[in-house]
């Protein structure tokens, strides 16, 4: 099992007029076989530090280590799944969940009972042969998600992955994703909007705030499995956990946004200081 560290990333844009700050000193630990999940408001680099670590973008300070070595590029011990599912269209379902094997040189036979392996466990065997364009939009993140799991990597990184779906089928994903994740016993770093989410997933949910992105607080979460969101005991105890998490996400929001407002005026104030002495200077 491979053990996940971000060590002091941080992240900067550089443009012709300005450099701006995504991440600032980002550190975490992943312990092995754990699900943890990132969420924050948009713009805080939840997306940027799970590109880093996939190998897709590069740090502008710190490191990424997966079992002690350093992240440099993308690599097939780190499967990425994102909100979009990204298949081939012009390939059959059996055919796009076999792509990413054929590529690593895996033998047809093998990789071929490997998919099928995968699809019956989303319970997609029946589709194998199926055009992409013939999927819900459900289905097509399944498809996603069962060839992100044939490479048999050990960290699986997934960016909003259900944001798209409607409720129902967004629970039933996430349902099998959960059964998933207890068999196979990956890694898995996983970016939501939806603190009810993530709550509901994950075994430690990360904050992020905003301007630049920082981790801002972690939460353990000390809930048994399988969590059952229809089930109103387990309803009443995500629901607190979800207030206090919800807590912490504001808060952070409202000081960036005061400090945004901050900078702001400092910014005005030194645009017209700057005016009072090119007109006192006759410039």
């Amino acid at each position: 099992m491979m053990s996940l560290q971000i060590e002091g990333v941080s992240r900067k844009f550089h443009t012709r007029y300005k450099v701006t700050s995504a991440l600032e000193q980002v550190s975490l630990q992943v312990k092995p076989g754990e699900f943890v999940c990132i969420v924050g408001p948009s713009g805080c680099g939840k997306t940027t530090l799970l590109n880093i670590v996939a190998g897709l973008e590069k740090a502008s300070e710190g490191r990424v280590l997966l079992n002690g070595r350093e992240v440099k590029e993308a690599g097939p011990d780190r499967a990425v799944m994102f909100q979009e599912s990204a298949l081939f269209p012009w390939l059959k379902v059996i055919d796009n969940v076999e792509f990413g094997m054929k590529m690593v040189g895996i033998p047809k036979e093998e990789r071929h009972k490997k998919a099928l392996q995968y699809l019956q466990m989303v319970n997609l065997v029946d589709y194998q042969n199926s055009f992409i364009h013939e999927l819900s939009g459900g289905m097509k993140q399944r498809v996603a998600l069962t060839r992100a799991l044939t490479l048999d990597s050990q960290v699986l990184l997934m960016d909003e992955p259900f944001a798209a779906l409607d409720s129902q089928t967004k629970s039933m994903l996430q349902a099998e994703l959960v059964n998933i994740w207890k068999e196979t016993k990956k890694t898995i770093l996983f970016i939501t909007h939806s603190i009810e989410e993530a709550v509901l997933l994950g075994d430690r949910v990360i904050t992020m705030s905003s301007n630049p992105g920082k981790i801002s607080k972690e939460f353990q979460i000390h809930l048994d499995r399988p969590r059952d969101p229809l089930n109103h005991a387990f309803a009443v105890m995500v629901a607190d956990v979800t207030r206090n998490i919800r807590e912490e996400v504001e808060k952070v929001g409202q000081i960036a946004k005061m400090e945004s407002k901050a900078v702001e005026c400092h910014k005005k104030s030194f645009i017209l200081r700057h005016a009072h002495t090119r007109v006192g200077t006759g410039l």
